[in-house]
């Protein structure tokens, strides 16, 4: 697989979750919003520019280079590519789940994930609302997860479509079926769970850190249960409710208002 069909597919697959959760939203709305259209996908649009820049698809080229070297703990244990690809899922997922806690915990990455908290309108677009900034400090955590876990260059594939399809729905302003999502929430993050992480409380903001799996917060103590019957009052916690941030004041966030 080349570099350029690498991207082409994620594209593809990326653009598909998306028509899904905006076709869920109009089908099954959980609430009605006023969404941050210009915020939301500038951000989204700096984001592309910013790493496609530094550095375009270094996942898979990453991946692409451990495989060559023989290194990582799968290529060590002799595991065949469709292990690895498994495996690679449910790793990466745990380790973005600890990554996630760490931007709450600690004050200098707090200042860039809580752009992404700060769109008081829970809508699929505002899992592409993310500084930069944000997207370059985690590049090394999920470069070095890869090389350790030793990640075959079609894991890396796998894990980016599904976590960021997973990212686009679980951001959703949908409701799905009591019973469905009952049993589906024993496995999988869904967007009550995530919409309860968005919450101005802070108490509920510090917890359902996962993206794609649920166990991580059910085994790690920071599941809050919850229902797409429970509202949320969304946003970050001291601004004025209903507060919206232009896509200027959005990017200089970080370095000039207070953490």
């Amino acid at each position: 697989m080349s570099e350029a069909s690498f991207q082409i597919g994620r594209a593809v697959a990326l653009v598909s979750a998306l028509a899904l959760a905006l076709a869920l939203e109009r089908q099954r709305p959980h609430a009605r919003l006023r969404i941050s259209w210009g915020t939301n996908l500038g951000l989204w649009a700096v984001d592309v520019v910013v790493i496609g820049v530094v550095c375009g698809a270094c996942g898979w080229t990453t991946a692409q280079w451990a495989a060559e070297r023989r290194l990582g703990l799968l290529t060590a244990l002799g595991a065949p590519a469709w292990l690895g690809t498994g495996v690679a899922i449910v790793a990466l997922d745990a380790v973005a789940y600890f990554w996630h806690r760490a931007n709450h915990r600690l004050p200098v990455l707090w200042r860039f994930h809580r752009v992404h908290h700060a769109d008081a309108g829970f809508h699929t677009t505002t899992a592409l609302r993310f500084h930069p900034g944000e997207l370059l400090l985690a590049l090394p955590v999920r470069l070095a997860a890869i090389v350790l876990l030793g990640v075959p260059p079609a894991g890396v594939l796998v894990f980016e479509v599904v976590f960021g399809a997973a990212n686009l729905l679980v951001h959703g302003n949908f409701d799905l079926p009591v019973q469905l999502e009952r049993l589906l929430q024993w496995v999988f993050v869904l967007p009550a769970l995530h919409r309860l992480h968005h919450s101005r409380e802070r108490r509920e903001l510090d917890s359902n850190f996962g993206t794609i799996l649920s166990c991580w917060d059910r085994w790690l103590a920071t599941l809050t249960p919850t229902g797409s019957a429970r509202s949320v009052e969304t946003g970050l916690p001291g601004d004025p409710p209903g507060t919206r941030v232009s896509l200027g004041r959005a990017l200089a966030q970080p370095f000039f208002d207070a953490a």
